[in-house]
Parts: C-alpha cells; sequence; structure tokens
C-alpha cells in the first residue's frame, strides 16, 4: 500500500511541476520570463514540449522514491506517462483557428 501511495504522489508531483514550468505564469511572472530566456536554446525547446520536459522532471522524483535501480529504471517513464495521462485529461484544447461564415457570403447579396 506505501508504494502505491509514492506512485501516486509522485505522479501527481510530475505533472504539476511540468505543468508550472510549461504552461503557467508563476509568481511575479517568473516562469514567464524563465522560458523567454530560454528562447529558442534547447532549453526553452524542452519548456515548450510537455511531453519531453515530463521525461526530465520524472527523472529525479523517481530517484527520490524508488528503492533499486530495476524500479528507478521502470518508475521513470511510469511517472512521465502518469503525467502526460493527467495533462491530456485536464488540458482544454483552445481552437486555433476559426472560420467566418460572412466570408463565404456572396458580396452583391
Amino acid at each position: 500500500m506505501l508504494r502505491f501511495y509514492w506512485l501516486t504522489v509522485g505522479a501527481f508531483a510530475t505533472w504539476r511541476i511540468t505543468h508550472l514550468l510549461h504552461a503557467e505564469d508563476g509568481p511575479w511572472d517568473l516562469l514567464v520570463r524563465l522560458r523567454r530566456v530560454a528562447g529558442r536554446s534547447f532549453w526553452g525547446g524542452l519548456l515548450d514540449c510537455f511531453y519531453c520536459l515530463s521525461i526530465w522532471v520524472a527523472a529525479p522524483i523517481s530517484l527520490a522514491i524508488s528503492a533499486d535501480w530495476l524500479e528507478r529504471m521502470l518508475l521513470w517513464p511510469a511517472l512521465s506517462g502518469a503525467a502526460i495521462l493527467l495533462e491530456r485529461a485536464t488540458h482544454k484544447p483552445v481552437a486555433k483557428y476559426f472560420e467566418d461564415p460572412k466570408a463565404f457570403e456572396d458580396p452583391k447579396e
């Protein structure tokens, strides 16, 4: 039961930290500034991709909550996968394209 507790805590912690770094402004817009400073570098690309970032956030968490190396190696992608599933379950997509119905009307009418 204790292992399941740490798996759950690790999954939520991985999602929370990844979401914070990837999508939130943070206090005093610190994380916005961090992403702006990172720009188009390797770190900027990492902060832009939730999936990529979750892998790197899950690594130290898996080290902290696992008992041996085999468990760490299996827990690392499992925590990342759990964070991705949580992100998909909670993310509300924003429409990037809106079609204006008036654009297709005949102007002569």
